[in-house]
């Protein structure tokens, strides 16, 4: 079809004709897509979102409206990338999209608001850490029937932020990893750890695991003091801007560090980090620099199944559930290396999930604006987790901790990243609660 009128998309970076084309409309991603099975809407499944890029591409939709809509009704979660028979690269397609909504349609003064909000908190480990504050005090006030009573009538969005606070520890979120860990015993190899914003401050006890779990198998560790966020949760919501220029000071921060690999233990700043190389391919000052910084980013389990455990494992008896966060198995394809981690400890016993590509709801911040889905996919989810009667769950990436933690708060299982797992297993002491 010939090009109707100019396209509503800027001329920074917009879709590739050559992407959009790739899609054959074949609809193996249909079972795949979160929403399109919660709706059945043609236009909230993959090859919908992109007949509506190629239509906006051709000038013949704005990207206000029914397009906005529907590509911020999308996870960002990936299944369908790995579902695609075709290659269709939708991970790009919504990579080049979602900056163009933000830089050019204006959104109603309520929902940039919130979005503002979320944005001068989340990034800010210092702004994170004053909110752990009075986050603790708030938490020993809501046993009281009365607040809770209150926060229970907040509106939808307050409602879902509120409902996804985690177990704030005023220790645990001024607490500091050691700058440098050395390795026990011979050492096998040199890392440096992205200790995260929201991961460092609320899920602390994970990162400290991690650097425990690192060293045992013989890996000097470091943890730069001053390094800060690595830009994932703007990138993915299309703030794309500041995203990058974090990106640079990442990239700056750790790529003078004698390191093999720059380690992530949080499934969504791995699979930005791994992508510095593509997202500034179009910067002469920095293309070369983010390609080889992204060359080196590895997810933790990638580094442990690396090479032979090493430390010994103390027996841990039980049915582990394992859920695979969507930037660590749709995003990175890393799905065998954690349950090759997991399965190093003696008498557990490894159980995968029903609907296993199917995205819990976290998705970023995509559980606090879109919290309607994000309910739905968190129950279904749930109750897909309740179906295997797991000991435990384990899963790489905060949000998905505090999504699934939230739909089964009354269950009582632990939910656990898998190095904490591990972590027991190598001490020899019981596995922990959160």
């Amino acid at each position: 079809m010939p090009q109707t009128g100019p396209s509503a998309f800027d001329g920074h970076r917009p879709p590739e004709r050559e992407l959009l084309d790739d899609c054959v409309h074949c609809g193996f991603c249909l079972p795949t897509c979160p929403t399109y099975q919660l709706w059945g809407e043609e236009m909230d499944s993959p090859r919908g979102r992109i007949y509506l890029m190629d239509l906006a591409e051709k000038g013949e939709i704005s990207l206000e409206g029914t397009f906005r809509e529907h590509i911020d009704a999308c996870l960002g979660c990936m299944a369908c990338v790995t579902a695609c028979p075709s290659g269709v690269q939708y991970d790009r397609l919504l990579e080049s999209v979602r900056p163009q909504i933000e830089r050019n349609v204006e959104r109603d003064r309520g929902d940039a608001l919130f979005r503002d909000a979320i944005f001068a908190l989340f990034p800010y480990t210092r702004r994170l850490r004053a909110a752990a504050l009075p986050g603790a005090l708030y938490q020993q006030l809501r046993r009281i029937p009365g607040v809770a009573k209150l926060t229970s009538a907040l509106p939808g969005r307050l409602a879902a932020m509120e409902s996804l606070l985690p177990p704030v520890s005023v220790r645990e979120a001024f607490a500091r990893l050691p700058v440098f860990t050395p390795a026990v015993g011979t050492r096998r190899g040199r890392v440096a750890l992205l200790s995260g914003c929201v991961q460092d401050v609320f899920f602390h006890r994970v990162n400290e695991a991690t650097v425990r779990v690192l060293a045992a198998e013989g890996y000097d560790v470091l943890v730069p003091r001053d390094q800060q966020c690595c830009g994932a949760l703007e990138l993915h919501a299309g703030r794309e801007e500041t995203a990058l220029g974090r990106a640079r000071r990442t990239i700056a921060r750790f790529e003078t560090l004698d390191v093999d690999s720059v380690v992530t233990n949080v499934a969504g700043c791995g699979s930005s980090m791994k992508e510095y190389g593509h997202l500034l391919s179009d910067d002469e000052a920095w293309a070369e620099r983010a390609t080889a910084f992204s060359a080196r980013v590895r997810d933790v389990h990638e580094v442990l199944a690396a090479l032979e455990p090493v430390a010994v494992r103390h027996p841990v008896r039980g049915r582990v559930a394992y859920h695979d966060a969507c930037h660590l198995g749709h995003a990175q394809k890393v799905r065998a290396q954690p349950r090759a981690v997991i399965r190093t400890i003696p008498e557990v016993e490894l159980v995968d999930l029903p609907e296993a590509e199917l995205c819990c709801g976290s998705a970023g911040i995509y559980n606090m604006v879109m919290p309607d889905a994000a309910a739905e996919l968190g129950e279904r989810k749930a109750a897909n987790v309740r179906s295997v009667s797991p000991d435990v769950i384990v899963t790489a990436n905060p949000g998905c901790l505090l999504q699934i933690g939230k739909y089964m708060a009354d269950d009582g299982v632990p939910i656990l990243h898998p190095v904490q797992l591990l972590d027991a297993s190598i001490r020899g002491v019981p596995v922990p609660r959160t």
